[in-house]
């Protein structure tokens, strides 16, 4: 059985209704270590254990000094519960910074990462999600690390939402070459070269075809990203509500509202964020699912259900594999000492240091 170490303080609802969430995943055969503030939850379903964590960073300005800091808030001792084996993942339904920050702290990035990126599948009526990484984990991104979310993000889309060959896209202002920053024609000329080598690389596109059948991993940095996933949330909830303010304008909009409300319903759950259970922080050596604050109950059962079938895929090691069949590994040769024969040995070394803040956090 899969244990998951939840956050449950930050949370919009409160950490009741996150107790909530993780009590239907018990249901689903999942076990929960809850750390939050005990004196806010009831009763919990058999296979949750409330561990008392009333202290919340989520607010915290300074990530990464909070989480270092503050060894007993409740995101950093449900990140030190999976580093020591407790759990096999983590998810935050708090801060977007926090989660991220206690991630690289204890959970650590994998090896040949540069940064952890964090990856969304989005929900697209009549069609499979698209995932779209980073949506808020890094507001800056060196052409590098841009190259490197390219190919985390094809390997994420094979291994765990079964796409044979995911179609990779550059978000950009225009479809040329020549369109977007500096950076991002670097990118794309690097992708269209060696090290786009073993992906699917179609170049640009514009804002408008992220929700269309056009690609099926969007690469941003996750300044970009953010704003983009706060735009369609945004749209596709104004746009639900104008279609309930129409159907009661007269009767006979009435009438027609009550014929399509069937599948006016079935639209809307198929587009609604909490069906995807929140965003994965890619590039960490564990599982970590950052959920969306405002979810409910339901949502937080996905966020947790969807942890514990990362674990059960083996996200990591089929990422991570993925990652190096393709040559997108950071890793830098460290020779050793001359052998007998007086050759000198080389051995992958650690990769680029990038502690927790260097990876500045857009927030979810």
């Amino acid at each position: 059985m899969v244990t998951v170490a939840v956050d449950g303080n930050g949370a919009d609802l409160g950490p009741s209704e996150v107790a909530a969430g993780a009590s239907l995943a018990a249901g689903r055969g999942i076990r929960v270590l809850l750390f939050a503030a005990a004196s806010e939850i009831a009763e919990v379903a058999e296979g949750v254990e409330v561990i008392d964590a009333p202290i919340s960073i989520a607010k915290a300005p300074d990530p990464a000094y909070a989480v270092r800091r503050n060894p007993d808030a409740s995101i950093v001792q449900a990140a030190q519960a999976v580093a020591s084996g407790r759990a096999q993942a983590l998810v935050s339904g708090g801060s977007t910074g926090s989660a991220l920050a206690a991630g690289l702290s204890h959970l650590k990035k994998a090896r040949g990462i540069y940064r952890p990126a964090l990856a969304l599948p989005i929900p697209r009526p009549d069609d499979r999600p698209v995932l779209v990484l980073d949506v808020g984990a890094n507001v800056t991104c060196r052409p590098e690390h841009l190259v490197q979310f390219a190919h985390m993000g094809s390997a994420f889309a094979q291994a765990v939402m079964g796409i044979e060959s995911p179609r990779v896209a550059l978000l950009s202002n225009g479809t040329e070459p020549t369109k977007g920053t500096e950076d991002l024609k670097a990118v794309y000329e690097r992708l269209s070269g060696a090290e786009g080598a073993g992906l699917r690389f179609i170049g640009n596109i514009e804002g408008t075809d992220v929700m269309e059948s056009v690609a099926d991993v969007v690469v941003t940095d996750g300044f970009s990203g953010n704003i983009a996933l706060k735009l369609i949330e945004g749209v596709s909830s104004r746009t639900m509500k104008a279609m309930r303010m129409a159907a009661m304008r007269s009767l006979r909009a009435k009438v027609g509202g009550f014929l399509l409300a069937p599948s006016v319903r079935d639209l809307r759950d198929e587009i609604d964020p909490e069906t995807t259970g929140g965003a994965y922080m890619l590039g960490l050596r564990q599982i970590g699912v950052v959920a969306h604050g405002r979810f409910s109950r339901r949502g937080f059962a996905q966020a947790i259900e969807v942890a514990a079938r990362g674990v059960e895929q083996d996200v990591i090691a089929r990422t991570q594999a993925a990652l190096q069949e393709a040559g997108a590994l950071h890793i830098r040769p460290h020779h050793q000492p001359a052998g007998a024969d007086g050759v000198a040995a080389a051995e992958p070394a650690p990769p680029e240091t990038t502690s927790e803040q260097e990876a500045t956090v857009a927030g979810q």
